[in-house]
C-alpha cells in the first residue's frame, strides 16, 4: 500500500452506548441516527479531536468500518448494495470509479463545500461522489544513493531505460499495489498503444535494464530502496510526490533537507472521493458528513496523518508540505471508464512482458 499506510497516526472512534432498558427498538425513525458509519480502505487516518468534532456539531459519532484496500473496498460495496453496511463510503479513487458509478453505489448530493475544491478533481458531473483529497504518484530519488552512483535525477520516464540507469528503478506489481497501478496507468498515459513507442515497449526496456518488481509499496521503499533502507540498493522508487516531507516529518533528527526528492515529470494523479451510499437510512446525517469533510478543519488534518493533499484548495498546508514537496502541474491521467474497461487486460499484459 502507501506511504498513508506506514505513517498514518492511530485513529480513535468513538462508538455511542446501546439504548438501555428492555426497550430495544432504537431511537425514532424522524431522530438522528446512533452513529454514523464510514466505511473506507485501511489507510485511512485522521485525528480522534477532528473526528469528535463532527458529533460536536451533530451530536451523532462517527464509526470506522474498515473494508481493505480500495478494490476491495468497492467490491464489498456492490455486494451489499441496496443494503449497505455502512452510511457513506471514504476510499474510491478514479482507479475504480468508474466501476462504482455504473453500480450506482451512490445517491447524488452537491455539498456546498464544493465550491472551494477545484473542477480538475470533481470527475462526476453528477456529484455521486465528492473529491476529499488527491495525491502523485511519482518517481523518487535517494539524492545521496544517486550522486554516490554518480548520477543525476532522471528527468522523466523514458530516461530510465538508458544505460546509465541499470539496476538503480524498484517499482510495485500493479496487481497488487496501488502505486504500483497508478505508475502503470502513467506509463500507458505517457507512452499510448499505437505510438511509435508504445508503454509494452517502454516496460520490456525497463525489464531488460534490471528493474526490480516487488508486491507492495512497503517492499519497495523500505526495503530495495535505498532512501529507506540501509540495506536497499536501488535509488530511484515508484512512491509519491509527498514522500520527502513525510522522511522529513518522520526523521529521528531534525533535518534541514529531504535526502529524498520526486521527479515530477510523469507522475499520475490519484483523487479519493466520498459518497452516500444507496440505501442508507441517515441519508441527511451522511450529507452533514460529507459536508464536514469538506471543512477547513477536516482537509488541514489529513495532510499529516494521511500524507496526501486536501481537495480544499482554501487548506492550509503544513510546513513540512510546502518546504519539502511539489504539486505536478500537468500530471498524466486516464479516463476512468477507460481505466475500468481496461485495467484487467493492461494488468495482464504488464505481467507476461515483466514475469
Amino acid at each position: 500500500m502507501s506511504l498513508r499506510r506506514v505513517c498514518a497516526l492511530v485513529l480513535v472512534t468513538v462508538v455511542v452506548a446501546a439504548a438501555c432498558g428492555d426497550d430495544d427498538t432504537g431511537p425514532p425513525a424522524t431522530g438522528p441516527p446512533a452513529a454514523i458509519v464510514l466505511a473506507t480502505h485501511d489507510s485511512f487516518a485522521i485525528s480522534a479531536e477532528v473526528l469528535a468534532g463532527f458529533e460536536d456539531l451533530t451530536g451523532v459519532p462517527v464509526r470506522i468500518l474498515e473494508a481493505g484496500d480500495a478494490g476491495t473496498l468497492v467490491s464489498s460495496a456492490i455486494l451489499t448494495k441496496g443494503k449497505p453496511t455502512a452510511d457513506v463510503l471514504f476510499g474510491i479513487d478514479n482507479t475504480f470509479l468508474s466501476r462504482a458509478l455504473e453500480e450506482d453505489l451512490f445517491i447524488p448530493y452537491a455539498s456546498p463545500g464544493l465550491g472551494s475544491v477545484p473542477d480538475s478533481l470533481e470527475l462526476d458531473p453528477e456529484h455521486r461522489v465528492t473529491p476529499i483529497d488527491f495525491a502523485n504518484v511519482c518517481l523518487n530519488y535517494d539524492k545521496a544513493g544517486l550522486a554516490a552512483a554518480g548520477l543525476s535525477p532522471p528527468t522523466g520516464l523514458r530516461d530510465l531505460t538508458m544505460p546509465a540507469y541499470r539496476g538503480t528503478l524498484v517499482v510495485e506489481d500493479p496487481a497488487t499495489s496501488s502505486p504500483g497501478l497508478a505508475f502503470l496507468l502513467s506509463t500507458i498515459a505517457e507512452f499510448p498503444e499505437g505510438t511509435a513507442y508504445p508503454w509494452q515497449t517502454f516496460w520490456a526496456d525497463l525489464v531488460a535494464n534490471d528493474v526490480l518488481v516487488t508486491s507492495g509499496w512497503e517492499e519497495a521503499y523500505f526495503g530495495a530502496f535505498s532512501g529507506g533502507s540501509e540495506d536497499g540498493d536501488r535509488p530511484i522508487v515508484v512512491s509519491y510526490a509527498s514522500s520527502p516531507p513525510a522522511g522529513v516529518f518522520f526523521a529521528d533528527e531534525e533535518l534541514a533537507e529531504a535526502p529524498t526528492a520526486a521527479v515530477l515529470d510523469g507522475c499520475f494523479r490519484q483523487i479519493e472521493f466520498a459518497g452516500i451510499l444507496a440505501g442508507t437510512e441517515a441519508e441527511a446525517t451522511a450529507q452533514a458528513l460529507i459536508d464536514y469533510m469538506l471543512t477547513l478543519e477536516f482537509q488541514e488534518d489529513i495532510p499529516l496523518n494521511m500524507f496526501v493533499f486536501p481537495a480544499n484548495a482554501e487548506a492550509a498546508l503544513p510546513e513540512v508540505f510546502v518546504e519539502h514537496t511539489a504539486i505536478p502541474e500537468s500530471p498524466n491521467s486516464l479516463d476512468p471508464a477507460e481505466i475500468d474497461a481496461n485495467r484487467n487486460a493492461w494488468i495482464e499484459a504488464w505481467t507476461e512482458i515483466v514475469r
